[in-house]
């Protein structure tokens, strides 16, 4: 039977034959001690990295882990001739990764030499700045969700981590994320997976993410349970619910949780049974139509005690989600926020056509939704949230000047915890410890150190969005508006956000009139 061991086992197995056979040669000839000078400073160089705790890498790969630092050191006198530059790489590029590595270790974050995009290419984009600055008063800042329908709002930093299940990340990754929004004041959704002992665990403010599995308020069959959803929901750490109709990166698709990941802890967390291969199917079964959801919501919201209800959809047809507006406002039912996820957003594993060909981008879909709900006069009753690779302060701002609310991020804060775009999300063996359940590589995520790095990514993140705000003259949330951004379409012609994405209102019309009072 094959024994599995970890790269830091192999190697302390190499230094122990390394020293048999350096001392048998002494034994022979004393001569030979001197091989020690090549071996001593290796192991103290292995003993180190795999006692700190700053560098998931190197706790994994003690020796073999400098190769990457060594291609990075490289990179801006050789790299740029044979590797990918700064703007390269996907989906994030290089530039956009080590914005988020520095904010989150708190060190500068500044580039040298100017701007390296090309400002005359098509789809090159700004913001027009003032010429008389604002001043925020605020550090941080927040928004209360909460309908007339809610009985207890929840005031939301704009800015939190997205959906990511206990199961796709590891329990040290969930646990960092966790004990990182506790300690930035934000909130972090834990995935359709369901609520684990590693969320609970970090303290973070929680937005529990119900699926079409109904992983940890199921019955045995695999349908909703009133009674486990008020129980688990209960719990002081959940502060909103959110039920996930579609995602970005594979929009109305099921998924599959093998027999041999199901194990007795993930099991006993989504109320399934251990060592099955367990169906969340496309659908939900609790409700059939735009109506019968709307029930649905109503009903998690009275079970709930009044907790924020709302549903994470990435926008397909059109005409199912007007429909659903004239529900909400016919009945005068209407979930308390609405998570708009891009077709752009991400996922640990998708078939390619999901996710290259099906969906509408993000940009698209909060402009349509921001009008269908200014149109059915709903927009004071709901929020949105937008999801889909938003990582810096621009990143929100052009979200919110679309109809934004608040932000999600799960990539960014992925990169935070030290993601290194590694693509092996799929495969078990993510080399730091995020998307893996190989205790051999979780282990080598330290809690304590990276929660500081999530928290620090936010706190950094908020404070960029302030200062860009400032900058343009945007003097609050509200005041932010889409015709003060421009993308550049043709050459010689840009256009603002105003323009690409919102359909222009006939003169005295009720969608004229509300569309203006929410962008003034």
């Amino acid at each position: 039977m094959l024994i599995k061991l970890s790269v830091r086992q192999l190697l302390a197995v190499a230094f122990a034959v390394i020293y048999a056979i350096v001392f048998y040669l002494a034994y022979q000839n004393v001569a030979y001690l001197g091989l020690l000078v090549f071996v001593l400073p290796l192991q103290a160089v292995y003993i180190h990295n795999i006692r700190q705790p700053k560098h998931s890498i190197l706790r994994n790969y003690p020796l073999l882990g400098y190769l990457r630092y060594f291609f990075e050191s490289i990179r801006p006198e050789m790299r740029q001739y044979f590797f990918e530059s700064d703007l390269d790489g996907k989906p994030f590029s290089r530039r956009q990764r080590s914005l988020v590595y520095q904010r989150a270790k708190n060190v500068r974050q500044t580039v040298p030499f100017g701007m390296q995009a090309n400002s005359q290419e098509n789809g090159f984009e700004w913001i027009a700045h003032s010429m008389f600055p604002a001043h925020i008063k605020e550090e941080d800042l927040r928004v209360t969700v909460g309908s007339s329908r809610c009985r207890q709002p929840y005031s939301a930093s704009i800015y939190n981590i997205s959906a990511m299940s206990y199961g796709s990340l590891s329990k040290t990754a969930v646990t960092a994320l966790s004990a990182g929004a506790k300690l930035g004041r934000f909130a972090h959704n834990t995935g359709e997976g369901g609520v684990s002992p590693f969320h609970i665990e970090g303290g973070g403010d929680l937005i529990w993410q119900i699926g079409t599995g109904y992983f940890g308020c199921r019955d045995s069959q695999g349908n909703f349970s009133e009674k486990l959803y008020e129980e688990q929901v209960a719990h002081p750490n959940i502060k909103m619910v959110e039920i996930k109709l579609s995602q970005g990166a594979k929009p109305g698709h099921g998924g599959i949780l093998p027999a041999a990941k199901n194990t007795p802890e993930i099991a006993a967390i989504r109320k399934v049974v251990p060592h099955t291969t367990v169906a969340s199917p496309p659908a939900h079964s609790a409700f059939k139509d735009q109506f019968t959801m709307l029930l649905f919501i109503d009903k998690l919201r009275v079970l709930s005690k009044g907790k924020p209800i709302g549903i994470k959809l990435c926008i397909g047809n059109k005409h199912e989600f007007e429909l659903l507006c004239q529900e909400m406002m016919h009945n005068q039912i209407f979930p308390d926020f609405i998570t708009i996820d891009g077709a752009e957003g991400g996922t640990g594993a998708a078939p390619l056509e999901f996710t290259d060909s099906l969906g509408m981008p993000l940009y698209d879909a909060l402009s349509f939704v921001q009008e269908m709900l200014v149109k059915y006069k709903l927009r004071k009753e709901i929020r949105i949230i937008a999801a889909g690779k938003i990582i810096t302060g621009v990143d929100i701002i052009k979200a919110i000047s679309l109809g934004a609310d608040i932000c999600y991020s799960a990539r960014g804060m992925m990169f935070a915890l030290g993601c290194i775009q590694a693509l092996q999300c799929d495969s078990g063996r993510c080399p730091v410890g995020i998307a893996t359940q190989d205790e051999n590589l979780y282990k080598g995520l330290d809690v304590a150190d990276k929660r500081v790095r999530v928290a620090n990514f936010h706190g950094n993140t908020i404070k960029s969005t302030i200062e860009v705000m400032e900058a343009c003259g945007f003097g609050s949330l509200n005041s932010i508006t889409p015709d003060k951004i421009f993308r550049r379409v043709e050459s010689g012609k840009t256009l603002s956000f105003k323009d690409i994405y919102f359909t222009p209102a006939e003169p005295g019309s009720v969608l004229s009139k509300e569309h203006q009072f929410i962008l003034n």
